[in-house]
């Protein structure tokens, strides 16, 4: 079973990340072997390939979660808002899940996450929605 985890986890990553697996296994592997295929096979393979909700719902509530849980996921959350405008997320549906934050993880955490979007929209040439006039 585990090897369809692992495939279902890899066509998930290379949909949101083509270069996830090597940039895990580049970083991570040398001091804990296999942790990339471990990550990929659980998280991606477990989670994020199963059925009942779309991938773009999934990265939302990722989004979601790691705003919520503050600034010590910084690094995470900026990934997963890549991962979000991969799956299909707009700027402006990523900058309303983590203002709506705000509410559940504070002010701070939400400014960490707006500025961690701004940052990426930037990196990507993207600009941030903005309300209607």
């Amino acid at each position: 079973m585990t090897d369809i985890h692992l495939q279902q986890g890899r066509n998930v990553a290379a949909r949101l990340n083509p270069e996830l697996r090597d940039t895990l296994a580049a970083r991570y592997d040398g001091t804990v072997p296999g942790m990339a295929d471990s990550l990929i096979e659980w998280a991606y393979g477990h989670h994020y390939a199963r059925e009942g909700v779309d991938l773009k719902t999934r990265q939302l509530c990722t989004v979601a979660a790691l705003t919520a849980m503050g600034g010590q996921s910084g690094p995470q959350l900026r990934v997963n808002i890549e991962h979000s405008l991969a799956a299909g997320v707009s700027p402006r549906e990523i900058t309303e899940i983590i203002w709506q934050m705000s509410v559940y993880g504070g002010m701070p955490a939400a400014i960490n996450g707006l500025n961690a979007a701004l940052e990426v929209f930037a990196e990507r040439g993207i600009a941030p929605a903005q309300e209607p006039s």
